[in-house]
């Protein structure tokens, strides 16, 4: 049996650099807390337990003080700051790269459009910005921050008939979000303005995520059955689970070895392991540990 762990898989450049960071300071013995979930992955966030990271939500952290607390890749909202700096609490800031820059391109285009709605009389355009994005997901929660609530979230396609389309529309999309589906949400509000009003989009999707979608979807066409190893709590994990699904029927989402059943393999010549930007390499590799001994 050939078993395939496939390369492109793994942690994005942002969860590892938040990793790093967590096990540079653990590694000193210093406690540190992270909030939220490091990664959407609970093996790798029990790994790191072991380590000493304590993991708080936001109501433990609206009570700590003189501590020191990670900010994941997906990044926060201006009030996470702004509570630490009451709280003298030190930040470490892990946030992605990818996701600063969006969010400080949100919060740019959301003052000049308060700034011109005082300027200007109230016969002008109503303007929104629009995110494209899973409602509730940490990120998401971190951009419309930049807006002071104000931004509109549509998770689907299915959801852009909510929208107003007499006003000036602005549309960005959370950084793991599916490319397709957001060209397609692109091409219904171009369609659907009323003369007169705005429509600017911003493509904002990670490409190093985007560019995993066509190579995973090849890669599952090569194997007789695939294993993608994925948290269930994870957005990217869902999306590029169901690009497997749809190329190789024969593919089942596990979040580690232990769910593997034997009856799946049996007269599998092939087998494909891969996941998310949230999975771990050493997860995969001991999928396919775990394959190599139900053979034996």
């Amino acid at each position: 049996m050939i078993i395939e762990i496939d390369s492109g898989s793994g942690f994005c450049f942002g969860v590892t650099t938040a990793i790093e960071k967590a096990e540079e300071i653990l590694k000193t013995g210093s406690q540190l807390s992270c909030l939220g979930d490091i990664v959407h992955n609970g093996m790798e966030c029990e790994r790191l337990r072991k380590m000493g990271l304590k993991t708080i939500d936001k109501e433990e952290f609206a009570k700590l003080h003189d501590k020191a607390v990670l900010l994941r890749a997906h990044g926060e909202p201006p009030s996470t700051y702004d509570s630490a700096k009451q709280n003298n609490i030190t930040i470490i800031d892990a946030t992605c790269p990818v996701v600063l820059a969006l969010q400080k391109r949100i919060k740019k285009r959301y003052e000049e459009l308060k700034k011109k709605n005082e300027n200007e009389n109230q016969n002008q355009n109503k303007a929104d910005i629009v995110i494209f994005g899973k409602n509730g997901h940490a990120e998401v929660l971190g951009l419309v921050g930049q807006t002071d609530g104000e931004a509109i979230v549509i998770e689907h396609f299915d959801d852009v008939g909510k929208l107003d389309f007499s006003h000036d529309i602005y549309l960005y999309s959370q950084t793991t979000k599916s490319l397709e589906e957001f060209h397609r949400i692109i091409d219904y509000c171009q369609a659907h303005m009323v003369p007169g009003a705005t429509f600017q989009s911003f493509d904002t999707i990670c490409r190093q995520v985007a560019n995993r979608m066509p190579n995973i979807c090849q890669f599952a066409t090569k194997h007789d059955l695939v294993l993608f190893v994925s948290g269930r709590k994870s957005s990217n994990g869902k999306v590029l689970y169901n690009a497997c699904k749809e190329q190789n029927p024969n593919t089942y989402l596990i979040e580690g070895p232990e769910e593997i059943e034997e009856s799946w393999i049996k007269g599998v010549d092939s087998v494909g392991i891969c996941g998310a930007t949230s999975t771990p390499k050493w997860l995969m590799e001991q999928c396919k540990t775990r394959i190599e001994k139900m053979k034996e």
